[in-house]
């Protein structure tokens, strides 16, 4: 007899099955074929309560797994016919802990009342406006401990609040109420377990699995702030980071565990270790472990508004990275009707955003916004970016809204499939570089939906956009999203006035707006540099036309100027990528005799064109940017390399490419 089983075919289909206003109690018939009922009450609940109900169809679906089953107290016991060492068995019970298979399940605290009204803009949407600043405010306690509370009424759809996958067929699919419950616990192991405290710093450095989201809520639930990193750190990287922000607390899988243990004795802040992984090491706690044992009971912090709550990493383009340290209100400000109108995010919807963890768009897109819609979280773990597998990720599952970098559907657009048509697909978004107008545009041919461009920082999270339903201007990244005013300033922060290059500033006077960030931490210096007037200074250059559209040129240390004429490198580069010769590339200036600077270009060849003839390919790529757009752009000198220097983050250093051009490394 076969005894092997698939996991999420007969565990989690159950997440979404819709619960019935009335049920029987113990004993009485079975409200399922084959259901078998077993009482499970939490205190102070009488039978055929909706709390033993969630544990009631956890008993049932088991029974599909195996015939025998035992509960005493609510804890499941998995018996034969599994093998012990049945890969299906030992998925199962490295997650049962996460899964809901739990000893009780708690009710879930009622909303504070912003978040009961409703509203034309969606379920559960507040009546605060752009420009309220509520006192308190925790993401955690108003929105994930409402969305729990809007399942458990039946007031919001079957789909659930979380959706992992991965390519081995794995599938982790968890409701509000579970992601409630689980990071509750998740609080207690970071105080209990841990010692940590509000205000500590914890260093959340995981891949794309489902326990990162349960760490950014656990930290938000203590006041502990999380402070993510991509798992493409080295030794240096987090010795940097862990003795900068003197964090507290790591967690990390066992792959980057060693690298955590070379720095760990540099770190004499640094307390506790936990570890997400199947295997132990010695001096790490393992969370897997902790969680299953710990409390679902745990009281969220009353969090004031501009209290911290999470510090990101600048990209270290123009030197170390800077901690942007931001508050509360950068969760908050997904609740602000502009805000909302960005991406218009429904509870039905099936949001995927496959950006790094360690990214602000990450927390922002993947995290604050469509759990602020009580939209399904959609994550593929994705080892490695692979423009097919994103398109079969997208063809095979209900994804109804992506957002991802530019470089994500330029990279998929240069496979030339013959079929781009997404089933469910509706809405698209970008962000984090310039689009070329002939990209949007094949993306819309080749589709049918549009791109819709945002533009934002570590420091600001989403600050400019194109709304979705509004006019796009290709080329354009949209306009300033209210409670952000955003202009083009001069180096005194003067307003510019319409189509003149200036720097992009937020206006931070007389009230500094929900969303950005608080400072540098421990760095007074940046942050007094970055005020320019009434405003903060991005360091981004651009124009903005009459209408408010804000058109990107590059970092203030980018721009070029050749002639007389100032060339943001983004066009150039943007133009380069549109040749099927170029894999990426960087633009610099360089010194030149007669003109004082040029346009350089330093490319990455992709692979069948590495035996081309380069001072040919040199001159067929000029063409094609002169052609493609102002013939003064073009790039006057050519360079090939095997890979370009970046950050962490994969940002190009282009600062140190271009001080390699004017001998200052």
């Amino acid at each position: 007899m076969d005894h092997s089983y698939s996991i999420h075919q007969h565990l989690l289909p159950l997440l979404n099955h819709p619960i019935p206003d009335k049920f029987s109690a113990q004993g009485s018939p079975e409200p399922w074929p084959g259901a078998r009922f077993c009482s499970l009450h939490a205190p102070g609940q009488t039978g055929g309560s909706r709390q033993s109900l969630l544990f009631y169809i956890y008993i049932r679906d088991l029974a599909h797994l195996c015939p025998e089953r035992h509960q005493a107290g609510g804890n499941v016991r998995i018996l034969s016919p599994v093998p012990e060492g049945d890969p299906t068995m030992q998925w199962l019970m490295r997650f049962r802990a996460l899964r809901g298979i739990r000893k009780s399940f708690h009710g879930i605290q009622a909303a504070p009342w912003p978040l009961r009204c409703q509203s034309v803009s969606g379920a559960g949407a507040p009546r605060w406006n752009d420009f309220d600043k509520p006192e308190e405010f925790n993401f955690a306690s108003y929105v994930m401990d409402y969305w729990a509370q809007m399942e458990q009424e039946g007031r919001r759809g079957p789909n659930p609040a979380l959706w992992w996958v991965n390519s081995e067929g794995d599938e982790v699919k968890w409701s509000f109420s579970e992601v409630a419950s689980l990071t509750r616990r998740t609080a207690n192991v970071f105080t209990q377990s841990c010692g940590l405290q509000r205000g500590d710093f914890l260093a959340l450095i995981l891949p794309r699995i489902p326990e990162w989201w349960l760490v950014a809520i656990g930290c938000i639930r203590t006041g502990i702030v999380f402070m993510p990193g991509t798992t493409q750190l080295k030794a240096k990287d987090i010795l940097y980071r862990l003795q900068a922000s003197k964090a507290k607390a790591v967690v990390t899988t066992d792959t980057l565990a060693p690298e955590v243990d070379s720095v760990a004795s540099e770190c004499p802040a640094l307390k506790a270790k936990l570890l997400v992984s199947d295997h132990s090491r010695d001096g790490w706690l393992d969370f897997h472990s902790l969680i299953q044992s710990a409390s679902p009971e745990h009281t969220c912090i009353k969090s004031k508004t501009e209290d911290p709550m999470a510090i990101f990493f600048t990209s270290g383009t123009t030197g170390l990275p800077k901690m942007a340290k931001h508050s509360h209100s950068l969760a908050l400000r997904s609740y602000l009707p502009s805000c909302r109108k960005l991406q218009q995010l429904k509870p039905s919807d099936i949001s995927w955003c496959p950006s790094d963890p360690g990214w602000i768009l990450a927390v922002v897109g993947s995290l604050l916004e469509p759990w602020t819609a009580g939209s399904t979280i959609f994550i593929h773990s994705l080892p490695q970016f692979d423009p097919k597998l994103m398109v079969e990720v997208l063809s095979k599952y209900p994804i109804t809204q992506f957002l991802a970098a530019p470089s994500v559907f330029r990279m998929i657009l240069q496979q030339n499939f013959t079929s781009l048509r997404f089933p469910t697909l509706q809405h698209c978004s970008t962000g984090g570089e310039a689009l070329l107008p002939e990209e949007q545009e094949k993306w819309k041919k080749q589709t049918g939906l549009l791109l819709h461009e945002i533009y934002g920082q570590s420091e600001v999270g989403m600050s400019c956009g194109v709304p979705r339903g509004t006019k796009i201007k290709p080329g354009s990244m949209g306009k300033a999203i209210s409670p952000f005013d955003v202009q083009i300033i001069d180096s005194k922060g003067n307003v510019l006035p319409p189509n003149t290059e200036g720097s992009i500033g937020i206006r931070i006077k007389p009230t500094r707006p929900t969303g950005l960030f608080m400072c540098y931490e421990n760095n007074p210096e940046k942050t007094a540099e970055v005020e320019c007037g009434d405003f903060y200074n991005t360091g981004d250059r651009a124009t903005m036309d009459e209408e408010g559209y804000i058109w990107f040129l590059g970092r203030d240390d980018d721009v070029i100027n050749a002639s007389g004429y100032r060339i943001g490198p983004t066009e150039v580069e943007n133009a380069l990528a549109e040749h099927p010769a170029v894999k990426e590339s960087a633009v610099v200036s360089s010194p030149d005799t007669s003109r004082g600077e040029v346009v350089k270009a330093f490319i990455v060849l992709n692979p069948q064109f590495l035996a081309h003839n380069q001072q040919q390919l040199t001159k067929e790529l000029q063409e094609h940017v002169k052609a493609m757009t102002a013939p003064y752009k073009y790039p006057r000198k050519v360079e090939f390399i095997p890979e370009l220097p970046k950050t962490i983050t994969g940002k190009i250093k282009r600062n140190e490419l271009r001080k390699k051009e004017f001998g200052q490394m």
